[in-house]
Formats: structure tokens, C-alpha cells, sequence
């Protein structure tokens, strides 16, 4: 059964993919296909993201988007997620994350019908800093865009707008290593959340996502109400977008997953992108606009900064009317000839 979240093209010929990243696990993906893609050599883009999410979600969509402008596409769901494989599900990893997208290069790069030197690649929302690192270090990538940046890395370690204090820093790490003992002990791996707050009295916020039971209408006022970020939020991932191996508003990370974005900084070798080519798109209203701008200003020229007038960070995900296809499109039409 299809369980893709978007409207599907019938012009376009979606493949199921699977193809295994250089630790030997098994990435799952959706090729798809431009018309008359047999007569020639295609440029070729690798897709992923949000964090959290999966191929037949926003990624999916801009793979198929792509598609029709002429670009051979995988949208793919990152190790431990969805339908890939890796023994721990939903845990999270910068460095398995990053080389998942040169795996995805290496499998498009097995295709006849694919130009090995026309590659590019897109990161949506918390996978752009996995594909800014990836390009920085793998220069089969020609171009990248990424699409309401985060930095996941920057996020989880030092917490929105960098608010952590050093003494939270701290809590935090101890928190981690408590749950590494906990689960050490019991065989497991718990269930948490990969963003961590923190209780009026100081201490860590230990309590896994929960939502109350109540009508999705309800539950998106109540949630606008709270905080329109995670309103917003709610309204893709379960409204529109809802999809059962997500890992937002379906499950959780497990508990641990903080533990390697404290350890692995990501997008430190952004300025190494250059000479090619990198383009940063971001809502106007985005909560997460300031990542884009930050990873602007330290990336090398090459580089473009596109802010969507009236877009809030998930509307990027889906929403036809926000999303710059045409710009996004005229960069790597430019950049992979």
C-alpha cells in the first residue's frame, strides 16, 4: 500500500530502493524517476529529512518535486529509521546520519542512467546540517541546498537560541550517563526526548513527549495555545503528514540519542564546501531562521541565503504555495550542468 503523505504525480515512476551505507546497514528509499530518464545521462539529488520523519513525508515530496524538473532523486529514511535497517530503532546519529547521504550518492552513482559529476543534495530541517557535513567532506556532492535549517548538534547540546548555561550543560551529561547506566543494567534502551528542558526547580526534564487524549482539533488549539512552534509542529507531523513510522508526535528518540550530538559538533568543515555551491532556505517566521543565517555567514562563497516571506519553519515541508521550487530549481540547474 502507497503511504506516502503528498499528492502523487502519476508522470512520475517511484521505485523502492534499498541500498547499505559503508557501515553495512540498510538504507530504505524512494527513487524517482524524470520522464524519459533512459535517453540520457540525469543529474541526480539526494534527499532527507526532517528529523524524525520519513521518505513518504517531506522528503518524498521534494524528491518528486525535483523529479519533474528534470533530476533523478532518492528520498531515503536515515539508519534506525522507518523502514531502514540498524538494531536500535530510533536512536539518532550526526556521524551515521552524514554518511548516510554518501551512501546515497554512492547508490545513485551505480545507476547507468546517472551523471556522476551532476550530484547534488538536499537537507530539510534537522538533516541539513548531516548534508552541509557530508558535502563538506565527500566532493562527489556538487551542490547543496538545505531547507529550514537546524543544526542538530548546536540544538541538542546547547539548546534553542544557545539558552543552556554551562551548570545545565552539565546536568544534562550526568542525566545521560545515569540513563547509559540505567540501560546498561536493564538490557534496554529507553524512551525520551532528544531536546531536553528543564523543571521549575532546575533539574532535567526526564519525561518522554506525551500528548492527552483528545479530538486532533482540540489538540492543535491547546497546543497553539501552549506554543505556536510546537502547534505548528503538530499540525504537520499528525494533521496533515501523519505517518506511522515517523518518529515526531508517533514515538520517541530513545533516550540516550543526545549523547552523540554532544560528542560530534556538526558543519565544521562548512567552509570546505566551497568552491561549490550552497544555498540556505528559510521561512521568514521560522523559529529556526537564525541557523540558516549563522550557517550563511560561515559558509565560503559560493552561497545563497533565500528567506520565504510569510513561512514558518514547517510550512517548508509541505506547503506548495511557500515553497521556492523555482529557486531551488534554478540552483541546481545552474550548478549541476
Amino acid at each position: 500500500m502507497d503511504t506516502r503523505t503528498f499528492k502523487v504525480y502519476e508522470n512520475i515512476e517511484m521505485k523502492e530502493v534499498r541500498f547499505k551505507n559503508r557501515y553495512g546497514i540498510e538504507l530504505a528509499g524512494h527513487l524517482y524517476l524524470p520522464e524519459n530518464y533512459t535517453d540520457k545521462k540525469n543529474p541526480a539529488i539526494v534527499v532527507s529529512g526532517p528529523f524524525g520523519a520519513v521518505k513518504e513525508q517531506s522528503s518524498g515530496l521534494y524528491a518528486q518535486e525535483m523529479a519533474t524538473k528534470g533530476f533523478v532523486t532518492v528520498a531515503f529514511d536515515n539508519s534506525f529509521c522507518g523502514e531502514s535497517g540498524g538494531e536500535v530503532r530510533n536512536v539518532a546519529s550526526p556521524e551515521i546520519f552524514t554518511e548516510d547521504y554518501s551512501a546515497a550518492v554512492d547508490f545513485l552513482g551505480t545507476l547507468d542512467y546517472v551523471d556522476r559529476n551532476r550530484i547534488g543534495a538536499i537537507g530539510i530541517c534537522g538533516l541539513s546540517g548531516m548534508a552541509v557535513t557530508a558535502t563538506g567532506a565527500d566532493t562527489r556532492i556538487k551542490a547543496v541546498a538545505t531547507v529550514s535549517m537546524y543544526d542538530m548538534s548546536r540544538d541538542i547540546s546547547r539548546g534553542h537560541m544557545d539558552y543552556y548555561t554551562e551548570e545545565q550543560r552539565t546536568k544534562i551529561k550526568d542525566y545521560l550517563g545515569q540513563k547509559r547506566w540505567e540501560d546498561a543494567v536493564n538490557g534496554t534502551h529507553s524512551l525520551g526526548s532528544h531536546e531536553l528542558s528543564f523543571t521549575e526547580d532546575g533539574e532535567v526534564n526526564t519525561a518522554a513527549p506525551s500528548l492527552p487524549d483528545l479530538p486532533l482539533d482540540e489538540l492543535s488549539k491547546m497546543l497553539h495555545q501552549m506554543d505556536e512552534t510546537t502547534g505548528s509542529f503538530f499540525d504537520y507531523y499528525v494533521v496533515r503528514a501523519r505517518h506511522e513510522r515517523a518518529v515526531n508526535f508517533v514515538s520517541s528518540w530513545t533516550a540516550t540519542t543526545p549523547v552523540g550530538f554532544f560528542e560530534y559538533p556538526l558543519m565544521t568543515n562548512i567552509k570546505e564546501i566551497s568552491p561549490r555551491p550552497v544555498m540556505f532556505v528559510a521561512g521568514e517566521n521560522a523559529h529556526s531562521r537564525y541557523y540558516s543565517e549563522d550557517a550563511y555567514k560561515a559558509a565560503n562563497e559560493p552561497k545563497e541565503l533565500v528567506i520565504v516571506p510569510g513561512a514558518n519553519h514547517p510550512d517548508l515541508y509541505d506547503q506548495m504555495d511557500k515553497i521556492p521550487f523555482d529557486k531551488i530549481t534554478e540552483f541546481f540547474t545552474t550548478n549541476l550542468k
